[in-house]
């Protein structure tokens, strides 16, 4: 049987259509505009691989070492399993700790309220900046542009004092007010606003609808993408910062995850298996988080231009 067909119209007879070489759209695997795997590319696959497995060695090595005793690990051997094999011990003495479960419920639900006013907050300015052409609007955007230079460990002193003042020491609000401004996540808010057609708040308008009616049934359901990524970006940045939980908060029912923990490993010294397993227990909600929710995360970057475009 020949390997070139020719297809009819069977309702106009007079109607041919080119004959099509099958075997060559069988060779044809490729994707419209896919580049062929050239030299250039297997490279970089291989070094991209190489990257991630130089940034997954230090994870393997911290749950390797979680699982050791803490003899074997003190030991400093390279070693997968060491001399005594492997134990559950580093997480047990952690557990043990009565705590950790409300540090942990502590840290989720603070991390959580942060996530919800920053996100909030931002995506109102950000819309009011991207459409509002208010007096001082430029001014004050390239302020809140100029304040992402600004070390966060500069306003720690003054934060606290402000804090301090209000009577928010050792407070869940002390711990959650001051992180829920963030300059960054205005500005990729803004940029996202500023894609999205003007054309669609007009329609809008002339049915009736106004300024806040718009942004709630119009902006933000097209702005779900781009607000779930920033979500995940700021649960992950509130439940891994330590410094600022550190300072305001002291009463042990209070503390958040990782500075209840690193208080638990000061008590009984440096224990390096114990240091292993902490750091896994910390990041494990993240990763879980990530596993979730990665799709929002690469479809939220691909959106707003993340990636350096």
């Amino acid at each position: 049987m020949s390997s070139t067909a020719t297809a009819t119209r069977t309702d106009d007879p007079q109607v041919d259509v080119a004959p099509v070489d099958v075997t060559k759209v069988r060779r044809t695997n490729r994707m419209p505009g896919e580049k062929p795997l050239g030299p250039a590319r297997i490279l970089a696959f291989l070094a991209l691989a190489l990257m991630a497995l130089l940034w997954l060695l230090p994870m393997l090595w911290a749950i390797v070492t979680s699982f050791k005793t803490e003899t074997d690990a003190a030991s400093g051997g390279l070693e997968l399993i060491g001399p005594n094999g492997i134990t559950t011990q580093a997480y047990e003495a952690i557990l043990a700790e009565g705590n950790v479960y409300v540090w942990a419920l502590n840290s989720l639900w603070t991390s959580a309220v942060i996530t919800l006013i920053t996100v909030s907050i931002s995506a109102l300015a950000a819309y009011a900046f991207s459409r509002l052409d208010f007096k001082g609007s430029r001014w004050i955007f390239l302020a809140v542009i100029a304040s992402i230079i600004v070390p966060p460990q500069a306003l720690i002193i003054p934060l606290y004092y402000q804090m301090l003042t209000f009577n928010m020491v050792d407070t869940y609000w002390g711990l959650i007010l001051p992180q829920v401004v963030m300059a960054p996540i205005i500005f990729i808010l803004k940029k996202f606003f500023d894609a999205v057609p003007v054309e669609l708040e007009d329609a809008a308008r002339v049915d009736g609808a106004g300024r806040l009616r718009v942004f709630f049934s119009v902006v933000l359901p097209l702005s779900r993408p781009i607000l779930g990524a920033v979500s995940i970006f700021v649960f992950i940045q509130a439940w891994n910062n330590f410094l600022w939980p550190f300072l305001i908060i002291n009463d042990t029912t209070l503390m958040t995850l990782p500075v209840g923990l690193q208080t638990v490993l000061s008590a009984y010294g440096v224990q390096y298996s114990q240091v292993m397993a902490q750091a896994v227990l910390a990041a494990l909600p993240l990763v879980i988080v990530f596993l979730f929710y990665q799709r929002q995360i690469v479809k939220g970057v691909a959106t707003t231009g993340f990636g350096g475009q």
